[in-house]
């Protein structure tokens, strides 16, 4: 086994261009590196650098990844690669798992818990490379982490420190743009291993799941074994609902000749063990039928993935400034990220990529991602640079983002009594805030349900609030999951109804089955778990006191309206309701146990645009505590 790994890497392109790769990186304090998908660059070059040359006696390489899937999948095919235990010579840190030690010399992690490293080592002392890995994504973390990690380089030269080495990689960029900003050369590497063809659709499919569920099975009845599809969908619940549907397809072709078809979901909440089985090699004379978020776009190698079918398709989340709303919405994705889609075949053999949209759509498509940092909330970010010591409004951003956006955040930071002054500056309460993973108003009313007593149910309901939903409906049987959803239903709200999911599912002898009769996701229960057991160590170490409310949820509803207090939705007479503030109109969610009800008042998570602005995750909220939290505000 290990002979063929070995192997395998020296076939990789970039293999047979180290000689030169580790010259330029020898030469250069910061270098980018153009490669395409399956060169090699992200599971090799770390290994390269691995020598006393690049690291010294105790430094350590840290790569950076968007997503938190392709942080954990690489790290374990490289510990494979060096033959070692996962967590020692070789680890991951990502948001709620760490798996490294003080024996790491590899260490993958997200874009954002490097940043938050930053919080506490300004300088990233730890790092003698840092290896910003799928830059193009330009997501909101990536971008921060961009100026984060320059700003890291230029304090070691100023303290005369050793250097430290950035290597930005990527398979498609603005070159430019990246040169000119990291002040860096760069080098190519050479192309895919194997050809792919790509085919166009011939028309608009107006039901993209089931055009490309049709695409997979004519595939399926047609290609030989072990040649594994890869389907890209856009969220948990359209893969939920395409898995049932392929099973169910795959089932009827039993016994008629075709190769054995298994199908395996992949999405950021999924548990990493079932991550990883989608990974997997198919066994000899089955085919594996991958459905999956954009977290395939960019990872280590689907073992036998050789057709792609791109919906076309991902979810965005963009931030109003002047609603001062996240939406969430279905969008059509760039060319970058259709060529990124395309990538993930040829990688070990020819492919194809079946594109369900026309050659003019294709030419419509915009060429480059707008950055994440120019359409979502500064909040967070704002947070965390004044936790490195860093001001926002001066922050060298790559792409600035609008100073509607800026103050904004500021804003919201000062309501929410993290930070006062100008400049702005942290406060004691800031300080504490920046602690928690989270967005600001989630820990926002964590702190406040110490002073309302109910500590438990705050922790309980944001790490349920932190992953997908718990509730399923399956295409087949959505009136049995209404049905089951009501029994939990709280005429108080959605953030409730989890809360009593919750206590059932933890007073359950036998979750597994408890889920499956409750219609609930015993994955993402588990998940939430895990969230709840980190947030509950990070306010021990806070010395946030414990408490309960019991059965009394309405101090779990007022430390609610402390953090989201610009989340409120108010009826109108005409029955429909607008936000507060911003007087935009907004539509009740049908998932939302208020659905059916008009209460006066109600506190909302979040927007989910589809046509219409839903607003979802939702608690009723008395008048009179508005009234009391303005006065003691004013």
């Amino acid at each position: 086994m290990q002979i063929n790994i070995q192997r395998q890497r020296k076939t990789l392109p970039v293999y047979k261009l180290r000689k030169k790769l580790l010259r330029e990186i020898r030469n250069h304090d910061s270098l980018i590196i153009i490669g395409e998908t399956g060169s090699g660059k992200t599971t090799q070059i770390p290994q390269f650098l691995l020598s006393k040359e690049f690291i010294g006696e105790s430094g350590c390489i840290g790569i950076t990844q968007p997503r938190r899937l392709a942080a954990v999948s690489v790290a374990h095919r490289v510990a494979q690669e060096q033959g070692v235990q996962l967590g020692k010579l070789v680890g991951y840190c990502v948001r709620f798992d760490d798996k490294t030690s003080p024996q790491t010399q590899i260490k993958f992690l997200t874009d954002g818990m490097m940043v938050r490293e930053a919080m506490t080592d300004e300088i990233l002392s730890d790092y003698s490379v840092i290896i910003l890995d799928e830059a193009h994504e330009r997501s909101v973390q990536t971008d921060v982490l961009f100026g984060v990690a320059k700003r890291a380089q230029n304090l070691r030269k100023l303290k005369g420190l050793t250097p430290l080495k950035l290597l930005i990689m990527s398979a498609t960029m603005d070159v430019d743009k990246f040169a000119k900003y990291f002040q860096a050369p760069v080098v190519y590497l050479e192309g895919r291993q194997h050809p792919v063809e790509v085919q166009q659709s011939i028309q608009t499919h107006e039901d993209y799941v089931m055009a490309a569920l049709a695409t997979a099975f004519q595939i399926h009845r047609k290609a030989p074994p072990n040649e594994d599809i890869l389907v890209f969908l856009t969220g948990q619940e359209e893969i939920e609902n395409a898995v049932q549907l392929a099973e169910e397809a795959a089932r009827q072709l039993d016994g008629k000749g075709y190769p054995n078809l298994r199908v395996f979901p992949l999405y950021s909440a999924l548990q990493t063990h079932l991550q990883l089985e989608a990974f997997k090699s198919s066994p000899q004379g089955m085919r594996k039928l991958v459905l999956s978020t954009n977290v395939a776009e960019t990872s280590v190698t689907i073992e036998g993935i050789c057709h792609i079918i791109d919906t076309g398709v991902a979810k965005v989340r963009t931030y109003h400034p002047t609603t001062g709303s996240e939406v969430l919405k279905v969008e059509k994705i760039t060319k970058a990220q259709a060529w990124q889609r395309t990538g993930r075949a040829g990688r070990e053999r020819p492919g194809k990529c079946y594109r369900i949209y026309t050659k003019s759509e294709f030419k419509q498509m915009k060429e480059m991602p707008i950055p994440e940092i120019q359409r979502c909330s500064l909040t967070g970010v704002a947070l965390n640079l004044l936790a490195i010591g860093v001001d926002i409004t001066t922050f060298d951003f790559m792409d600035k983002p609008s100073k509607e956006s800026v103050d904004v955040a500021v804003t919201c930071l000062e309501r929410l009594g993290a930070v006062k002054g100008s400049p702005p500056q942290l406060t004691t309460l800031g300080r504490t805030m920046s602690l928690f993973p989270l967005d600001p108003r989630f820990t926002k009313a964590l702190l406040a349900s110490v002073e309302h007593g109910c500590l438990e149910e705050a922790l309980t309901v944001i790490a349920l609030l932190s992953g997908e939903s718990v509730f399923t409906e399956p295409y087949t049987k959505r009136d049995q999951a209404y049905a089951a959803k009501a029994r939990f239903a709280s005429n108080e709200g959605d953030h409730v109804t989890l809360l009593n999911v919750y206590r059932g599912y933890i007073n359950a002898a036998h979750k597994k089955a408890w889920c499956h009769e409750n219609f609930l996701h015993h994955r993402n229960l588990e998940y939430a778990l895990n969230v709840r057991d980190q947030l509950a160590r990070v306010a021990k170490c806070a010395n946030l006191e414990k408490s309960s409310c019991g059965t009394n949820t309405e101090p779990l509803r007022k430390s609610l309206l402390e953090g989201l207090a610009d989340n409120i939705a108010e009826l109108q007479r005409d029955r429909t309701y607008v936000t507060l503030g911003a007087r935009y109109p907004v539509a009740i969610h049908p998932s939302s146990t208020l659905h059916a009800s008009k209460p006066p008042l109600v506190l909302f998570t979040e927007v989910v645009n589809t046509g219409k602005c839903y607003i979802r995750g939702l608690s009723v909220i008395e008048p009179c505590w508005l009234n009391a939290k303005i006065s003691s505000t004013g």
